[in-house]
Order: structure tokens, then C-alpha cells, then sequence
């Protein structure tokens, strides 16, 4: 039996060659691997004496040859490939280990691994009579399989080859991505598409003809949307989330509802600003928000939105958990609670909850595309920015704006992107205390807005995540005695509700910028 070792990372490559050969495997390397085989006493051929040729064109070519290749891809049962490898003084490969130069380390040209994918693809090809080994966490079942059985099982060897497929295929992804990326900077193209090609140039340089992804299971959750749907997270390869390094103090498994819940929130939580910030979320929507000069008022204050909806709730704070927050928290039943980090006896206090989800969490990164699946496909879109630019936005009315308001205009406006449409959203003094979402009509979502405030939004903020098509849609916004509305503009009714705006005695913002949510 002969095996080739041939890796970049060298972890347990020794352990691995010295249990081979003890089962009486020859083994045959090349360059770096070669080296560190002999030189722990191991005997080993270098690839080079196999093939009569040194590694040439800057190291560019070291395994390729018929007698590596054809010692891996020959079909044992098929009497003209034993012809061929008796004609030619080809010997049989039973087992291939390679693992790639780490292309993402530092991507470059000279970082194209070609050798090794070859390898791993003939290898896996050949499945049936070939085992191939791509990471290190497989020596030791492998050596433990060959010791018990003196060979490796056909599910093993499919198993190796789906992995190895899985490997170059995530490579390949890496390499395409970089080039995908590498030439104009983007900024160097955004600033190109200012031409008459400006709409094309844009769908070119952050929407391009194919768009390649690799995804890693990362966690197996408790269960999918409902309990009868398995469900699992997955991390694109070779990036790294807020979620790969999270820790969870204590509770359950999390779910499918409780992971996408929870991402929702802590996104929402850093983007309304550097000061103390709180939000609980349910259903992907928030159900309260506030910002203060402390987190336990900013969680107390964004409970009391809606503490109804707030039962079984998501909540996220930016700052760490103090004592006092988490006495308050204690009594609400929540399903997960994150935190940058936790103050004196917080933490212990929080975990006497057994069921509830506790994750320390480092803050959220952005991405550049969406995706969302449809049959056959997915639709991809540009990210959603919260552009809250006051000095972009336009007073359309005869009522103007104070600069206290303006505070709570901001934080209504970041609001109410992130709940689903149709919204809208009323804050007073930095506060949430009305949210409709996701209603047919905006009437509707600002009855539900102006229910749920109760009153308490009394001089505050309405904001709508998309124009009013008609006057009558100011009037939840009158019945709630908010004093400032925030829109986008842009409907062909605009100068009627302006006109309505000022009948009433309120100031109406323009943005410019809708921002459905779906």
C-alpha cells in the first residue's frame, strides 16, 4: 500500500507517516513535507525520484505527472488501466493527503494552490479504490480505521471525497471572490459609474454576473422555524461573523427563531448610536427601543413600548450588563439576552434564569449583499443603509423643528427601517412607545402605532418608513399628538399632505430615502 503526503500545514503529519509505516505503508512526499518526514527518521521517497523530475518553474510543478496521476485515477478493474500502468511503471496510490496553501492568509497570485487541487480531485474521483485526507482532524480516525479493519470502508472513502470536493470547491470560491474583487477599487468604480453608464457601472461592480458561495455548518440549532423543521446555522467560508466568536452563558439550545431574532437585535441595537442604547425584539421586529444615559434606564424604558409583546422577547443592550439591569430583566420572562459584557454579579444573577439565552457578543459587521431564497434561485440586493443625514433631509412645512426634536427624529427614523412594512413608528424623548408593522396599509399601521402608544407619544416623532399616498394618513399621527412627522417624500400627493401637515400644526420632514422592509 502506498500513501503521498503532500501539505501545507504540517500539524500531526509526522504522527500520521509514523502510523503508516508501522502498518507497513511506503510512503512518497514532496518539498517541505518530504523534509520534515525524514526528519524524523521516517523513511520516505521524494516525489522527484518517482517521476525522474525536480520540482520545476518555481516549485510550480511538483506533482504533476503520469506516475502521481496515474497511480491515483487507475480503476484497479479495468484491465486496460493495469496495462497502462504495467506498460508505463506506473504503481497504484491508495491513499492521498493534501491539504492547500492558505490562500485567504494573504491572497496572491503565487497563493494559487494548483498541485494540491489536482491531487484532491483525482484522488476523490477514484473514491472507490482511493482515500483522500484534506484535514488534519481525520489522521487519527483514519489510522484507528486501517488498524481495526487493515483498510478504510467505502462509506469512509465517500465521505473523504465529499469533504475533498467540498474543500476545492471552497477554494476555488476564495480565489474567484479575490480576483472578483482585485483591480479597480470599488470606491474607484463607484466613483466611474457618475457617467451616463451609471446604473449599468453600479449593478456591475456590486452585483456581478455570478457570485459565488461556500457554507460551512457552524451550529446545529435546537430546532427550525417550528419544531417539526431541523434547522442549523451555516458561516460563509473563510468569513467570520460576530456569531463565531459569541458565547453563551447559559439556557437552552438556541433555535432558528432565536438565532435570526437575536441577529436582528444586536444590528438594530448599534445602530442607534454610541450612547446607552436598549431594544427587545419579537418576531424580527422590534417591539421597543430606547436610548439613555445608562442601560438599565435604556432596557427599563424600552421595555415599557410594549412590555405585552416584550414576553418571550429578544432584548440586546450596547453596554455591559449591570447589576441593577439585570435585577429588572429577571423578572420578564426573556428568551435571549445579549451583551458586550457583564458588570460585578450580573452575569451570576442572569444565569439563575435556567432557561434563558445569554450570549456575550462582540458588535456586528455589515455585509455587502442580501440574499433571500426563492424556487430555482435567490434575490440578491445591496444592503439596506440607514443613511439619518439631517442636514440632507428638508423641514416642508410652515412648523419647524427643534433641535431637541431633531434627537428623536433620528433615532424614529433608524427605527423604523428595521421594522417590517408597511411601519410606522412613534418616539418621545429618545423612547419608542408605538410601533405598527407590517400592515397592508400605512392607515393601519399607524392606528396599530397610535394604540399601542396609548397616548404617551404626545409631542413626539411619527415616522413612516415609506410616503403617505394620501392626507388621511397624517391622522394617527394627530390622534396620537405627535408634533413632528418623518417621511421619504416622493408621492404624487405630496402638496395635499404638506397642506394637511400644516392644517394640523405639525412639522413634515422629507428624506428622500424609503425604506421598505419585507
Amino acid at each position: 500500500m502506498k500513501a503521498l503526503l503532500s501539505v501545507y500545514d504540517k500539524t500531526g503529519v509526522v504522527e500520521l507517516a509514523q502510523g503508516l509505516r508501522e502498518l507497513g505503508w511506503d510512503l512518497l512526499s514532496s518539498g517541505g513535507t518530504a523534509s520534515v518526514i525524514a526528519d524524523a527518521g521516517i523513511p520516505v521517497t521524494e516525489v522527484a525520484e518517482l517521476t525522474g523530475f525536480p520540482a520545476i518553474i518555481g516549485h510550480r510543478v511538483v506533482t504533476l505527472h503520469p506516475k502521481v496521476h496515474g497511480g491515483i485515477l487507475a480503476d484497479r478493474s479495468n484491465p486496460d488501466h493495469l496495462a497502462d500502468m504495467a506498460t508505463y511503471g506506473i504503481e497504484g496510490i491508495d491513499l492521498v493527503v493534501v491539504n492547500l496553501y492558505p490562500f485567504r492568509s494573504d491572497p496572491s497570485i503565487e497563493l494559487i494552490d494548483i498541485g494540491g487541487p489536482a491531487l484532491i480531485r483525482a484522488a476523490a474521483k477514484n473514491h472507490a479504490y482511493v482515500g483522500v485526507v484534506t484535514d488534519p482532524s481525520d489522521y487519527q480516525p483514519i489510522l484507528s480505521e486501517l488498524r481495526t479493519a487493515g483498510s478504510l470502508s467505502s462509506e469512509t472513502r465517500r465521505r473523504l471525497a465529499q469533504a475533498a470536493f467540498a474543500a476545492t470547491a471552497a477554494y476555488d470560491t476564495a480565489i474567484a471572490a479575490w480576483l472578483a474583487e482585485t483591480g479597480p477599487s470599488r470606491d474607484d468604480r463607484q466613483a466611474d459609474s457618475n457617467d451616463d453608464h451609471g446604473a449599468s457601472e453600479d449593478v456591475e461592480t456590486w452585483l456581478p454576473p455570478s457570485i459565488s458561495l461556500t457554507l460551512r455548518r457552524a451550529q446545529v440549532l435546537r430546532y427550525g422555524e417550528n419544531p417539526h423543521q431541523l434547522g442549523a446555522r451555516y458561516t460563509t467560508d473563510g468569513e467570520s461573523g460576530w456569531w463565531a466568536s459569541a458565547i453563551q452563558h447559559g439556557g437552552k439550545e438556541m433555535s432558528y427563531l432565536n438565532v435570526y431574532d437575536a441577529d436582528a437585535a444586536w444590528r438594530l441595537v448599534h445602530e442607534l448610536g454610541d450612547e446607552p442604547a436598549a431594544v427587545v425584539i419579537k418576531h424580527a421586529n422590534p417591539c421597543g427601543a430606547a436610548i439613555a444615559d445608562d442601560i438599565t434606564t435604556a432596557y427599563r424604558r424600552a421595555h415599557e413600548c410594549d412590555p405585552v409583546s416584550a414576553f418571550g422577547g429578544i432584548v440586546a443592550v450596547n453596554r455591559p450588563v449591570s447589576e441593577e439591569m439585570a435585577d429588572a430583566l429577571k423578572s420578564v420572562f426573556t428568551e435571549v439576552l445579549i451583551a458586550p459584557g457583564f458588570e460585578g454579579d450580573a452575569l451570576t444573577r442572569l444565569m439563575e434564569k435556567r432557561n434563558l439565552r445569554i450570549l456575550e457578543a462582540t458588535p456586528p459587521g455589515t455585509a455587502e449583499r442580501t440574499l433571500r431564497s426563492i424556487d430555482g434561485g435567490y434575490l440578491v440586493q445591496t444592503p439596506d443603509r440607514v443613511t439619518a443625514d439631517p442636514s440632507a433631509w428638508q423641514v416642508v412645512t410652515k412648523a419647524k423643528v427643534t433641535d431637541q426634536q431633531w434627537y428623536d427624529v433620528v433615532m424614529a427614523w433608524r427605527l423604523v427601517a428595521r421594522v417590517t412594512s408597511n411601519a410606522i413608528v412613534l418616539v418621545r424623548d429618545r423612547q419608542a412607545f408605538g410601533i405598527g408593522c407590517g400592515q397592508q396599509n400605512r392607515r393601519d399601521a399607524g392606528r396599530l402605532a397610535c394604540e399601542k402608544a396609548a397616548g404617551r407619544a404626545k409631542g413626539g416623532v411619527y415616522a413612516s418608513d415609506a410616503f403617505f399616498p394620501f392626507p388621511d394618513g397624517l391622522e394617527p399621527a394627530i390622534e396620537a399628538g405627535a408634533s413632528v412627522v418623518v417621511q421619504p417624500g416622493g408621492s404624487v400627493r405630496d402638496e395635499e399632505v404638506i397642506a394637511a401637515a400644516d392644517d394640523a400644526g405639525l412639522a413634515m420632514i422629507f428624506t428622500g430615502e424609503r425604506h421598505f422592509r419585507h
